[in-house]
């Protein structure tokens, strides 16, 4: 299990006025972001656990965060998200990380960009040969956070990173697993809630 944080969470901006229905304006992100957590605080407890766990395949995280709806803004779901995640018990994180090997599989979703060349071809092969070593030593798949880093820095970082917790021992790792599953299903839950695609880069790795 991870360990939670001392520090509190970050006060949500105000929010603005809205304009008047006469000036047409166009519907801010803030609004539409809004909306869907509105759909997300009224949905039935089911459908609502099968919107979450497309964030993380716990359904034990899922449930808990079904649970204590409603959620006032994003600042708290997230926040319920963490909870959730570091009350994660051995048997969750058996699960979560097995669906992250089954969502691995799909194609674009579970591979990093692929670029031509035999340059191209020698990483992926390392990287592919790293994985099987990383699964082999863990007995899972291996999970990295990867929002904010640019797809062509995607490949180095997490040959890099499999690499380096490589040495971990087997305890250690299964808690900086846990760690990335947090922050994996942080960001999906915001863009959940943003009404983007779930997910818009590589948050988890699986060769092809």
């Amino acid at each position: 299990m991870l360990s939670r944080p001392s520090d509190s969470p970050r006060t949500p901006p105000a929010l603005r006025p809205s304009r008047p229905p006469a000036q047409r304006a166009p519907v801010a992100p803030g609004r539409i972001g809004a909306a869907r957590l509105d759909r997300l605080n009224a949905a039935p407890p089911g459908a609502a656990e099968d919107a979450l766990l497309t964030c993380c395949g716990s359904r034990r995280w899922a449930r808990l965060i079904a649970a204590h709806r409603p959620y006032p803004d994003l600042d708290a779901l997230l926040a319920a998200g963490d909870e959730a995640s570091y009350d994660l018990t051995p048997a969750d994180l058996d699960e979560a990380l097995a669906g992250e090997a089954v969502v691995g599989r799909l194609p674009v979703v579970g591979r990093l960009p692929v670029a031509d060349g035999p340059g191209a071809r020698a990483a992926h092969t390392a990287l592919r040969a790293a994985h099987a070593e990383y699964q082999r030593r863990f007995g899972h798949v291996f999970v990295i956070c990867l929002d904010g880093l640019h797809p062509a820095e995607m490949r180095d970082r997490v040959l890099a990173e499999i690499h380096a917790r490589l040495d971990n021992e087997k305890d250690a790792e299964r808690v900086q697993a846990a760690e990335e599953l947090r922050r994996i299903a942080r960001g999906r839950l915001a863009r959940l809630v943003a009404g983007h695609p779930q997910v818009s880069g590589i948050k988890r790795f699986r060769p092809a």
